[in-house]
């Protein structure tokens, strides 16, 4: 019986590792598309006065 729910508790664990996983694949997917779309609008932007960098840092 120990076995049974052993075996079962590493499915779950791993079910719910693979699931989190392609979550945050669509996550890191959102935040690319974002980055990049920010990056290409704020590229227009520097036409009348200096080159300004598009992120913070």
């Amino acid at each position: 019986m120990g076995v049974v729910i052993l075996v079962l508790l590493v499915a779950l664990i791993l079910g719910g590792v693979g699931f989190a996983l392609h979550i945050l694949w669509w996550v890191a997917l959102a935040v690319l598309v974002l980055w990049l779309l920010g990056f290409v609008f704020r590229a227009g932007e520097g036409v009348g006065g200096g080159r300004r960098r598009w992120y913070r840092w």
